[in-house]
């Protein structure tokens, strides 16, 4: 082991103190240009996002994290306002929004798995939007959707600016979240196309390099990481290195327990662990979904329900914080990903990452994260225990993460969001970014 517990060196308070002198100046820096930072004149934008908000305790919330993102952009434009369906029932709701956040409720429909049903709340919307157009002179349209597309007609119409954005590999999720239906293969695969062929006209902004590389023909392409980590948030690597992994250790799991995720890996993977070392291996999962109540009964039946906890939904802030710091690893063992928000918490925590090789994690953060094969338990379970025994590789992984945190804040993500969206989207720009 190259790291004891014992009392440090004068060469590591050394480099401690200066970790944390380096740590202040860049967080004062930070700070005196925020202080400093003006609204984009102008600029007053509609976004569309194809998830349900809620109303719940007086305020508006978002099913997806991704909402908290598109809210940092309200102090950094003249005005802006989400476009989006109301769910009344606030069950689902999960991420409050700031105050200062104006809405456009769109009417509430099912998942377009059921289109029939949702035709007629679908064509309610189509004038609400034309409506809400008024308030603004440029759109941002995340799809690919029915509605994003009908949305790019309507703001054309009435000369408003246009610009796509995607978060996911859409033929990839349906394909692993509604296995057999050809039917919705097949829909998925012509939304997908008719979004690439509008993104040739249109600039589009794409989470992560995977999904860059699928929308590469765009006139101006922007891959943001969705970030909501700041610079106070992100420990130093001596703070990380604090951390033992001499006693018992904690696999973490953070995120939406659906299909796509493969939530079920996750009893695979502490079985495995389990059997190579009986007492030593816990597993924590916060997220909730269709899947919470098979993966607790796959638990049970691997006769591993004392080692693992699931707590449900656990909101952004302090309560998350505390639990990426208590533990040892995060674990990801989903089939299909943009770039998880999860993984910039965990690098933030100075937590190391075990994630299955999907999306744009080789391209975008090798260096910070041990990948293992999607549906893979063995293997993620063979890089966990690697892990815990090499200090080294433990490390570099660390440091590694912690400088892609502090490259990916979510105040520098949201500046260069804020800034593409304000160029003129009608300039054939080829520029990417």
């Amino acid at each position: 082991m190259e790291r004891c517990d014992g009392p440090d060196t004068g060469a590591e308070e050394s480099r401690r103190r200066g970790e944390a002198e380096s740590a202040w100046l860049y967080t004062l820096a930070l700070t005196l240009a925020a202080v400093v930072a003006t609204r984009l004149p102008g600029v007053r934008l509609a976004v569309y996002t194809d998830f349900p908000y809620h109303r719940a305790d007086g305020r508006l919330h978002a099913e997806q994290a991704f909402a908290l993102f598109v809210a940092r952009l309200t102090g950094r434009m003249e005005r802006l306002v989400v476009v989006g369906r109301l769910d009344p029932d606030p069950a689902s709701a999960r991420h409050p929004l700031p105050d200062g956040v104006e809405f456009v409720a769109l009417p509430h429909y099912p998942a377009l798995t059921r289109p029939l049903q949702s035709l007629t709340g679908m064509a309610q919307s189509l004038r609400r939007f034309w409506t809400a157009l008024e308030m603004v002179d440029s759109v941002w349209l995340l799809g690919p959707h029915p509605l994003s597309l009908a949305f790019v007609l309507i703001a054309r119409l009435r000369g408003r600016s246009v610009a796509l954005g995607v978060r996911q590999d859409l033929p990839a999720y349906v394909e692993r979240r509604h296995p057999g239906r050809l039917d919705l293969a097949i829909a998925a695969r012509l939304l997908e196309s008719s979004y690439r062929f509008l993104a040739r006209i249109y600039p589009t902004v794409v989470v992560g390099p995977a999904l860059r590389r699928l929308y590469r023909r765009a006139p101006r392409l922007l891959a943001v990481i969705v970030s909501l980590v700041e610079e106070t948030e992100i420990v130093t690597p001596g703070e990380a290195a604090d951390r033992t992994y001499e006693g018992p250790l904690q696999v973490l799991s953070v995120g939406r327990l659906d299909a796509e995720k493969n939530p079920l890996m996750l009893a695979d993977v502490l079985a495995a662990l389990r059997d190579t070392e009986i007492d030593r291996w816990r597993l924590v999962v916060c997220g909730d979904g269709p899947l919470r109540g098979p993966l607790g009964s796959r638990l049970e039946q691997l006769e591993l329900g004392r080692s693992a906890e699931l707590r449900g939904y656990v909101p952004v802030g302090s309560a998350l914080e505390e639990t990426y710091r208590a533990s040892h690893f995060l674990l990801l063992t989903s089939w299909t990903e943009g770039f998880p928000q999860v993984i910039l918490e965990a690098f933030a925590a100075g937590v190391p990452v075990v994630a299955t090789d999907v999306g744009g994690l080789r391209e975008q953060a090798s260096d910070a994260v041990e990948l293992v094969p999607a549906g893979d338990p063995a293997a993620a379970a063979r890089s966990l225990l690697r892990l815990a025994s090499d200090d080294a590789r433990r490390r570099q992984l660390v440091e590694a993460g912690i400088r892609y945190a502090h490259r990916h804040t979510g105040s520098a993500e949201a500046d260069r969001l804020a800034n593409f969206l304000a160029v003129d989207r009608t300039s054939p720009v080829a520029r990417r970014r």
